[in-house]
């Protein structure tokens, strides 16, 4: 099949502009980031958006959406010229907003107003949003601060691989740290743990690595490399060495 040579060598990267601002001190606990993203397409490129734990806000067009996690990979349309505004959540930590279990958004997205109401800024930038979020700030949950601890855990060591032993570790069951996960992160302790140690896969590939992926498979916590591919595929939309060529 034919590549468009935009997805080959960080190519892409002519065409857009990325930004991230820091949150403020009291809406760090909440937020994780904000992301500021700019495009200029002169024929329509199919953007590859991987999965992560969080929850986004995200202004577009004089519209805005909450997303959900989404346990796949998506592909979006950058056309023309045009920008995105984003509010990406600490994973654990919109459920305080929502007021419900972040579950019953995951691989959706609903119209911001569902949540914040009706007044939403028109011309988004991090001092409207942080008025709106101030607006809104809900009562603290020590939940979802245990959730966020959690997934960050999960990101920071690599070592983890089994959800049994994650809950071991944090004194809890499996089933428990899977009704905490549905209720605050909105998928399960499994994907989140498979997410990052397949990010740690792509982070070796952008700096040029090239890994033994039987040994990388197993180092992974895969019982084979065909385990290790299938899921890769299911997460990046493609197998590891063709997604290499990205970078």
């Amino acid at each position: 099949m034919t590549r468009d040579t935009r997805e080959l060598g960080s190519a892409w990267r002519k065409f857009q502009r990325h930004s991230f601002p820091t949150p403020s001190p009291d809406l760090a606990r909440y937020v994780a980031r904000y992301w500021v993203v700019s495009w200029d397409y002169p024929e329509p490129y199919r953007q590859l958006i991987v999965p992560y734990p969080n929850v986004h806000l995200t202004f577009q067009d004089r519209r805005a959406t909450v997303s959900g996690v989404s346990s796949g990979y998506q592909v979006k349309v950058l056309a023309g010229r045009s920008g995105v505004f984003g509010v990406a959540f600490r994973p654990g930590c919109f459920q305080p907003f929502l007021g419900g279990p972040v579950s019953a958004i995951t691989d959706r997205s609903i119209d911001a107003r569902e949540v914040f109401g009706p007044d939403l800024p028109d011309a988004p930038d991090v001092a409207a949003v942080e008025r709106l979020l101030r607006a809104h700030l809900p009562e603290p949950d020590p939940r979802a601060w245990e959730a966020a601890d959690i997934v960050a855990e999960i990101a920071a060591n690599p070592r983890i691989t089994r959800v049994d032993a994650l809950a071991a570790d944090v004194g809890a069951s499996v089933r428990q740290l899977q009704r905490l996960f549905a209720e605050y992160v909105g998928i399960g302790p499994k994907w989140v743990i498979r997410r990052y140690r397949l990010h740690e896969v792509t982070e070796r590939l952008a700096a040029g690595a090239d890994p033994d992926w039987a040994s990388l498979a197993a180092e992974l916590g895969y019982a084979d490399q065909a385990h290790f591919v299938r899921d890769f595929k299911e997460m990046f939309s493609e197998s590891p060495t063709r997604y290499a060529q990205r970078y």
